[in-house]
C-alpha cells in the first residue's frame, strides 16, 4: 500500500493525490489548477500518471480545485466510478457544466483573437460524460471502492456535501486507516453542521489554506458587515461581492436575510448575478436534512430560508449587463470568486475606479488572480486590455470564509485519538510552515509538508 501526492501538493489548487492497494489505484480528487494564466496553463499538461489505469475516484467535494479536471480524466481514458457525497454529485453536475460552457467561450475568443484554432480544456459533452459515472452515496454510509478499499464520508462542514473521507484499506494482512480532510469548514457557521469528528486514523491527510492565520471572529465579522452596508459610502455608491457561487454566495444571502432590518438591506436592490450560484442555491434549499440547528429553525419559521423580497435573480446576460447603468444602491454578488472570470469582472470594469463603490472580498485569492491583486492594494488592474484605477474601497472580510482557520484545524485534528502522522496539502508554503509548527506546538503532531511526486509507503511506517 501506498499513497502518492501530485496535485495541492505544496499550492492550494489542483487537489489530486492516488491510494495504491491491492495493484488498483484510487484518486482522492480530481481538481483544476487555479490562479494566473500560466498555472491554469499547466491544466492541459498531461497527468503524472495514466488515467486509463485509475480504478475510482473519491470526490471530497464539488468546488472546482477538486473535481474540474474530471472530465479531462475521463477524456484521456478513465472509466470506473466517482463516488461523491449525494448533494456533491448534484453541484458537480452545475460547475462541470459551467466550467465547460465558460472553457468553450474562452477557446471561442481566443481562436478569433489568435487566428488559431483554439480547443476548449474539455467540452459541455465531456462534463456531462463524468455525471454518467457519478455514483452518490450518504454521510457515514460505508461502501466498497476496489477490493480492500472501504469509504466513509463524514461531514466536512466546507459546503454542502463536502467530506472527510475516511478509507479502511487491506492488504497482505495489513490494514491501514487513512483519513483524507478535503477542505474543513469553521465551526459555528451558518446553515452548514461542523465538521464530524473522526475515531481513528493511521494517517492524515489534511489541508492547511488557512492553517497560518486565524480568522476575525464571528461576532466582529457581522459587525464589520453591518458597518459596511450601513455606511454613508455604501448610499453614493454599490457594493460588489465577488462570490463562489457555492457555498460563499449562499452564506452572503442568508446573512443579508437574517439580518434585513439590521442592516438595513430594503434600501438596496440585491442581485444574485450568476446563473450557476441560482442553480446551486436551489440545490442547497432542496437539501434541508444537511442543514445545522438555526438554519433548520429559521426555515421551519420562515417557511423556507431568510427572505429576501429585494432579490433580483439576474439569469442573462441582458439583465446582467443592466446592472452596470446602476450607479448606486445595488448589492451586486456574482463569481467568480477569485474575479478570474465570470460576471463579477464586467462589474468590477464599471466601477473599480469609482471612489464610492466597495468590494468585499469574502474568500480565499489564489496568487495571480485579480481577486488576489486587489487584496494586496495595487493602484491599477488590467480587465479586458484596459488599466483601470482602483479607487475603490477593498473590505477583506476573513470571518465568512468557508475555510477553517489555524485553531479550527487543529481542533478537528486533536480530537483524533494517539495524534497520527499529518501530511499537509492544499496550502501556500508559508502557511503550511507555519501551521505544521502550530500542530507540533499544540498536538505533538509529527507533521509532513509532501510536494509532487512523494509517496508514503503504507506498508512499513505511515510517519515514514
Amino acid at each position: 500500500m501506498k499513497l502518492e501526492f501530485f496535485g495541492a501538493a505544496a499550492e492550494v489548487t489542483g487537489s489530486c493525490h492516488i491510494l495504491h492497494v491491492g495493484g488498483r489505484r484510487v484518486l482522492l480528487d480530481c481538481g483544476l489548477i487555479q490562479g494566473s494564466r500560466r498555472d491554469e496553463a499547466r491544466n492541459r499538461d498531461p497527468f503524472p500518471f495514466e488515467a486509463a489505469n485509475i480504478d475510482a475516484v473519491v470526490l471530497s467535494h464539488a468546488h472546482l480545485d477538486h473535481c474540474g479536471r474530471l472530465p479531462l480524466l475521463v477524456k484521456r481514458g478513465f472509466r470506473g466510478p466517482v463516488h461523491v457525497q449525494e448533494a456533491t454529485g448534484e453541484l458537480t453536475a452545475i460547475l462541470l457544466a459551467d466550467a465547460a460552457h465558460l472553457a468553450e467561450r474562452d477557446a471561442e475568443y481566443q481562436s478569433r483573437k489568435t487566428g488559431r484554432n483554439v480547443k476548449p480544456l474539455y467540452t459541455k459533452a465531456e462534463g456531462e460524460q463524468v455525471m454518467r459515472q457519478i455514483e452518490g452515496h450518504s454521510y457515514r454510509e460505508t461502501f466498497d471502492v476496489i477490493p480492500g478499499v472501504r469509504v466513509t464520508f463524514r461531514d466536512a462542514g466546507h459546503i454542502l456535501g463536502s467530506c472527510v473521507v475516511e478509507i479502511h484499506a487491506q492488504e497482505n494482512g495489513v490494514e491501514r486507516r487513512i483519513v483524507f480532510s478535503g477542505d474543513l469548514g469553521q465551526y459555528d457557521t451558518p446553515i452548514l453542521r461542523d465538521p464530524e469528528p473522526i475515531d481513528r486514523a493511521d494517517v492524515v491527510l489534511m489541508e492547511s489554506t488557512y492553517g497560518g492565520r486565524r480568522h476575525r471572529s464571528r461576532e466582529k465579522t457581522l459587525e464589520e458587515l453591518g458597518e459596511i452596508f450601513t455606511s454613508e459610502r455604501s448610499r453614493r455608491g454599490n457594493i460588489l461581492i465577488p462570490a463562489f457561487s457555492i457555498g460563499r454566495s449562499q452564506e452572503i444571502l442568508y446573512q443579508l436575510g437574517k439580518h434585513y432590518d439590521e442592516w438595513d438591506i430594503g434600501r438596496y436592490r440585491v442581485f444574485l448575478d450568476s446563473p450557476m450560484a441560482i442553480e446551486a442555491s436551489k440545490v442547497y434549499w432542496d437539501n434541508a436534512q444537511l442543514f445545522d440547528e438555526e438554519a433548520t429553525r429559521l426555515r421551519r419559521e420562515n417557511g423556507g430560508m431568510p427572505l429576501l423580497p429585494n432579490l433580483k435573480l439576474s439569469r442573462d446576460t441582458q439583465e446582467s449587463m443592466a446592472i452596470n447603468r446602476l450607479r448606486s444602491g445595488a448589492i451586486v454578488i456574482a463569481g467568480s470568486g477569485m474575479c478570474n472570470g465570470g460576471r463579477i469582472i464586467h462589474h468590477l470594469k464599471h466601477n473599480l475606479d469609482r471612489p464610492e463603490t466597495q468590494v468585499l472580498i469574502t474568500g480565499y485569492q489564489a496568487h495571480g488572480s485579480l481577486g488576489r491583486r486587489l487584496v494586496n492594494g495595487e493602484e491599477t488592474v488590467r480587465i479586458h486590455g484596459r488599466t483601470i484605477p482602483v479607487r475603490a474601497v477593498v473590505h477583506t472580510v476573513g470571518g465568512l470564509s468557508a475555510h477553517g482557520d489555524q485553531d479550527d484545524l487543529a481542533r478537528w485534528y486533536e480530537q483524533i485519538p494517539d495524534r497520527p502522522p499529518v501530511y499537509l496539502v492544499h496550502g501556500e508554503p508559508e502557511s503550511q510552515r507555519a501551521f505544521g509548527q502550530y500542530l507540533r506546538g499544540r498536538c505533538g503532531a509529527e507533521v509532513h509538508v509532501p510536494v509532487p511526486g512523494d509517496q508514503i509507503d503504507l506498508d512499513r511506517s505511515p510517519g515514514g
